[in-house]
């Protein structure tokens, strides 16, 4: 597919809240290793606040920057600020009603962007950022227009990326206080994100 529209966006957004939930438990479960047991249930709630949002939209840039704007004022918490980084970055980087492939790198680079000046974790911190960087990077990277093959590379590189979250040791927030003891367990931020990229992929 050469164009993604705003119908097809708003697929990507209910299958990864879809997908989200049915692993919720498992998200929280990591978490509890690690922090306070409970990002299964705030990736939940902040992603329906967003696809709540979104189905009101009719254009990309409005309709990314009320996500954005939208989960940050109802939901308190790091996932949810986070998520409206994401996707108020996104909003920045892109116009009208459908995108073309370069349009689509722009708006997840922009995403990504969106994101840095919500945290300083860097890839190899055991976060979030394990499976957004390596998958913002394999979209940017691949020679295709074609665009579920470009969120297809970027899924495969999230999953990657959270799956390599296990032999981590955790440098940030209060996973950090854990030293070692946090090695083993794959993050429950790379986890989700890297769920919700790969819905993004199977939903076109």
């Amino acid at each position: 597919m050469n164009k993604l529209t705003v119908e097809d966006f708003k697929k990507m957004l209910r299958n990864a809240l879809a997908c989200i939930t049915e692993r919720a438990d498992e998200f929280s479960k990591l978490d509890a290793v690690l922090g306070d047991g409970d990002h299964g249930t705030a990736i939940v709630q902040a992603m329906t606040a967003i696809v709540d949002t979104a189905e009101k939209g009719t254009e990309f840039k409005t309709m990314l920057n009320d996500m954005g704007f939208n989960v940050m004022l109802q939901i308190s918490g790091s996932t949810s600020t986070l998520l409206g980084g994401f996707f108020l970055g996104m909003s920045d980087h892109v116009e009208g009603m459908e995108l073309d492939a370069i349009a689509v790198k722009a708006m997840f680079a922009g995403g990504l962007a969106g994101v840095k000046k919500q945290t300083k974790a860097q890839r190899g911190d055991k976060t979030m950022m394990d499976a957004l960087i390596p998958a913002v990077e394999a979209m940017q990277s691949i020679d295709s227009s074609d665009i579920k093959t470009i969120l297809e590379a970027g899924a495969a590189a999230a999953l990657q990326g959270a799956e390599a979250t296990k032999n981590m040791k955790a440098n940030f927030g209060r996973a950090r206080n854990y030293g070692e003891r946090s090695i083993g367990y794959a993050d429950s931020g790379a986890s989700s994100w890297s769920c919700m990229f790969d819905a993004f992929a199977k939903a076109l």
